[in-house]
């Protein structure tokens, strides 16, 4: 029983050592700079933002000349495609299927009035 105890333990140490010098390639957990990343070299960032300064305080940011085409069209865009889609009809296969079996059920209705109207004129 302490034979199976010990070889489990190996396994799992061995396990775990595997386990910890992949992470060490691949830059998780390990000591200094993985191999994916860097300890970077900047004291601070270079710029801003798409290299656009902030606007001074109190003042609002001007539109360039595409923003606004751009946004009147991405919501019309939304509009269209939402009313658009909600309205569209309904040519589902359960749809068609359901409208048949109710058109078949009226037509049997109708022939069984029929037939009992037949029937009654007949007895009178």
């Amino acid at each position: 029983m302490r034979a199976i105890s010990t070889t489990a333990a190996a396994a799992g140490g061995m396990l775990r050592a595997r386990l910890r010098s992949a992470s060490r390639v691949r830059g998780g957990g390990g000591e200094g700079a993985g191999r994916w990343t860097t300890p970077g070299h900047e004291e601070r960032p270079k710029g801003y933002l798409f290299n656009r300064p902030p606007p001074p305080p109190g003042e609002s940011r001007n539109w360039e000349d595409w923003e606004l085409p751009c946004y009147v069209t991405s919501f019309l865009t939304v509009v269209i495609l939402g009313v658009g889609l909600n309205a569209k009809p309904d040519l589902t296969i359960e749809t068609w299927a359901h409208q048949k079996a109710l058109e078949r059920l009226q037509q049997q209705e109708l022939a069984a009035a029929a037939a009992g109207a037949a029937g009654d004129g007949d007895a009178e």
